[in-house]
């Protein structure tokens, strides 16, 4: 602030040549920033109003932290997203209803525009995946058109992470319109007029969104989100970006391993769970990308793993021929660092050659001329050394050092031998005409008069006349540094890497699938500059071997459960990335979706308590989960009372063993779960080991019942070490003398341990004894007898499920108990 001009008035201001870094520490802030710009010369204004005339000045653009597109921003996305929701029928003869989401998307600074729709549960996942996936800096929504299940979960999404979404509550009627009138709207105005059916073979079409839209499932709401999202974009004055931007279909889930936003949260794929920064993720781990574009792919890929074995396998093949060659990734690497953000700056691009901008070039300020030939100068230098890497691949393969199909996909663009020479012949103009552009740094000034600036605006011209192809080329360089990432994540791992193999789950068995990993260990518990050695484990669920799909996980608090049941999840996510994975050899059957419930907390804000938590969690995996999913269940029902949590816990692995047939990994503290289910035919039991070690003698005791155990007098060990078997104890009283508290207080637990044990010891004794013939079993005996009619029961099973799976477990029981007594 200065105290300057007449009246000695307080000011504030910053000099023109400070006036990018000034709106970027705004934006940052938040804020947003309003662009005034005169509009006429002061010649102009004299000859149209008279002597002393002052010149027009208009409002051209506002800035805001969702529609950022300075060349300085961070490689991150920023994206600005509307929703629409809606309640629709389930059919024409059904009173329940289901919830629609119709949503839009931009990315400003790329100038790409997405729409799609989803349907949702009670719980709303759906929703949290696309906020995970997208994560919005501003949420648009329609004032009043939201149900409070919507609004508590947006409130619950945007405080996850280190970068919260604001919400802007939009008019019903003005903004978010009906779907006819947006189109009208659309097509009036010529917006998206580039965008490309596909675009590795079409060319921009006027009518294309069109068809884009029509593509999306529900696209009345997809459609009246996309007019919101335009309507707000024009009253920031950013209507250019419509009429130059790429519409797209979204698609939350389909075709790709559905992970919903519980999900990513859960298994900390983009943000941990201690203060929401990127140190301790997955994508830490894999993020090794030279470019911005490339970390803004490699993010999509993670949100999309891949379900069919062929493009799975493609990837992987283009992965091993880059482990085989060192020197060529060494090359790539170093060449990619070179470059630019191709993306973005090639929307740059696009838009200062539009139609609109050209009316405002006479009117540039010598800034904004420098900022567009610096912008220019960098893309075609980029294009040139970038398409000059994928040529170097093309002749690696040309030579036979390499034979991945993807590989040569990717440095086989269509016209890129003559889209090199048009960069050849602008880059020698630009040498000619502007000398010393490359020698300028961005703080240094050089003046561009009108006569250059018309130049530079032809050029750009026929710059733009290659548009789709220098998209591809920016595409395809960062499908080639997220296979590099890869490459170097696998190569600098801290323990064994495979190839994971995949099978059909058709392939030798009836339904269901598998998942069989051998020395698995979790990539990123150990922090990097720790020490420690992981502990390996096998985890073999439904393999050709056995029929075990379900696990019972038992073990010591803190002994490693929740941490393997994480690694598991972590091995078959990378794995559909097409990367290789953290265990000795690994084979699998493509997974559909991942269903995690991890963890105790409460959602306070939302009204949702522990156990309500949980609950919706669980059913979303009961109501959701097919033969193909993978679910982690940890610790379920310890929200609520003892018996009421062990009830829900056993009829939930119940279901899911032997209706769903899913693979399973259940982790428990009910202890009596294991003798309900030590003969079931689908389930197996594991334990994490732990030993004892004797404070006075250095003895070692391993898995010992607490009753056995002076807790004065050992020391608990863990070993994290998968074993067969149940679990004997969970030794919460070891921890808790591990965690600190008073040897008076341990005592004084101990002593009402022994007593609570005793009064409720009679409700689980019978359970004790009944491995042979538990309560499974008994449900089985009266499933049979119900069938027969030996009951009287007079119901038609001919349609009940249950009855049919319970015959089947019988065989399999059956079956088990033939073979060992031979």
């Amino acid at each position: 602030m200065t105290v300057s001009g007449v009246g000695r008035c307080r000011q504030v201001g910053v000099p023109e040549s400070g006036i990018e870094e000034a709106v970027e520490k705004l934006l940052a802030r938040g804020y947003k920033v309003g662009r005034m710009e005169q509009v006429e010369t002061a010649e102009q204004a004299k000859a149209r109003r008279g002597p002393g005339a002052t010149v027009q000045r208009k409002l051209i653009q506002v800035l805001t932290p969702s529609t950022a597109m300075d060349e300085n921003m961070k490689p991150e996305a920023v994206h600005l997203l509307a929703i629409k929701e809606e309640l629709q029928l389930e059919s024409n003869h059904s009173s329940e209803a289901r919830v629609v989401f119709g949503f839009a998307f931009v990315d400003a600074a790329a100038g790409q525009f997405y729409v799609g729709s989803l349907g949702d549960d009670s719980a709303r996942s759906a929703l949290g995946a696309l906020l995970t996936q997208v994560a919005p800096r501003e949420l648009l929504y329609e004032l009043g058109g939201l149900s409070n299940e919507t609004m508590k979960a947006l409130r619950r999404y945007s405080t996850e992470g280190i970068r919260p979404h604001e919400l802007t509550a939009l008019q019903p009627h003005n903004d978010f319109m009906e779907a006819a009138a947006v189109i009208s709207m659309i097509d009036s105005q010529g917006y998206f007029a580039k965008t490309l059916k596909d675009s590795n073979k079409d060319q921009p079409n006027a009518t294309r969104w069109l068809e884009v839209l029509s593509s999306v499932n529900d696209c009345k709401p997809a459609t009246t989100a996309l007019g919101a999202l335009a309507q707000h974009l024009v009253r920031l004055k950013l209507g250019s970006l419509l009429e130059n931007g790429y519409l797209a279909a979204y698609e939350v889930y389909k075709g790709s391993l559905r992970l919903d936003g519980q999900t990513l949260s859960n298994l900390e794929i983009f943000n941990n769970n201690a203060d929401g920064g990127e140190s301790g993720t997955l994508f830490a781990f894999v993020n090794n990308c030279s470019t911005p574009f490339g970390k803004r792919l490699l993010r999509r890929w993670m949100c999309h793993p891949l379900q069919r074995i062929n493009d799975i396998n493609e990837r992987l093949d283009a992965l091993e021929d880059f482990r085989n060659d060192s020197d060529l990734v060494s090359m790539l690497r170093s060449g990619l660092k070179k470059l630019p953000d191709l993306e973005r700056l090639v929307s740059q691009i696009r838009r200062f050659s539009s139609s609109s901008f050209e009316a405002t070039i006479p009117l540039l300020s010598n800034r904004d001329r420098r900022q567009k030939a610096r912008a220019f100068g960098a893309v075609v230098n980029g294009l040139l050394h970038g398409i000059d890497l994928l040529q170097s691949i093309r002749s690696y393969i040309a030579e036979g050092k390499l034979c991945s199909s993807l590989l040569l996909a990717l440095s086989n663009i269509e016209g890129l031998t003559e889209a090199h020479g048009v960069l050849e012949s602008i880059g020698r103009l630009m040498d000619e005409k502007f000398p010393n552009l490359k020698e300028q740094s961005q703080k240094q000034s050089f003046n561009i008069d009108d006569k250059d600036s018309e130049l530079l605006q032809n050029v750009l011209s026929e710059f733009s006349l290659h548009q789709e192809c220098w998209r591809q080329v920016s595409t395809c360089l960062a499908q080639v540094d997220v296979l590099l990432s890869f490459t170097v994540s696998v190569d600098a791992a801290n323990g064994p890497t495979c190839r994971p193999i995949f099978t059909s789950s058709c392939d030798g068995l009836s339904k269901g699938g598998i998942l069989k990993i051998e020395q698995l260990w979790h990539p990123f518990a150990l922090k990097a500059e720790s020490s420690g050695v992981f502990v390996r484990n096998n985890v073999e669920l439904g393999s050709h071997s056995n029929s075990y799909r379900a696990m019972l996980l038992t073990g010591p608090n803190m002994g490693g459960k929740s941490t393997l049941l994480r690694a598991t999840c972590i091995v078959v996510i990378l794995a559909q990335m097409g990367c290789y994975v953290p265990a000795e050899s690994c084979m699998l059957s493509p997974v559909d979706t991942i269903f995690t419930r991890l963890g105790a907390s409460d959602r306070i804000m939302s009204g949702e308590s522990t156990f309500m938590v949980e609950c919706n969690e669980a059913s979303s995996v009961l109501r959701y989960a097919t033969p193909d999913s993978l679910v982690i269940l940890d610790e379920l029902g310890r929200g609520t009372s003892t018996f009421d949590g062990y009830a829900i816990a056993y009829s939930v692995l119940r279901h899911l063993a032997d209706s769903v047939d899913c693979r399973l990994l259940f982790a428990t503290h009910y202890h009596p779960l294991t003798q309900e289910f030590a003969a079931h035919p689908r389930v197996i039991l594991r334990h994490m080991a732990c030993a004892f070690e004797d404070m006075n003698h250095k003895d070692l005791m391993k898995d010992r019942s607490t009753k056995e155990i002076n807790a004065g007098k050992w020391n608990l060990t863990f070993l994290y070490k998968l074993t067969p078997g149940a679990s004997p104890d969970s030794y919460g009283l070891h921890v808790a003398s591990l965690a600190g508290l008073p040897c008076s207080v341990i005592a004084r637990a101990e002593k009402a341990r022994k007593i609570i044990h005793a009064r409720v010891s009679s409700t689980f004794q019978r359970n004790e004894h009944r491995m042979h013939f538990s309560h499974v079993h008994e449900q089985w005996f009266r499933t049979i007898l119900d069938m027969s009619g030996l009951n009287g029961s007079g119901c038609n099973f001919s349609d009940n499920e249950d009855a049919h799976d319970s015959l089947i477990c019988v065989w399999h029981e059956l079956q088990s108990s033939l073979r060992e007594s031979r």
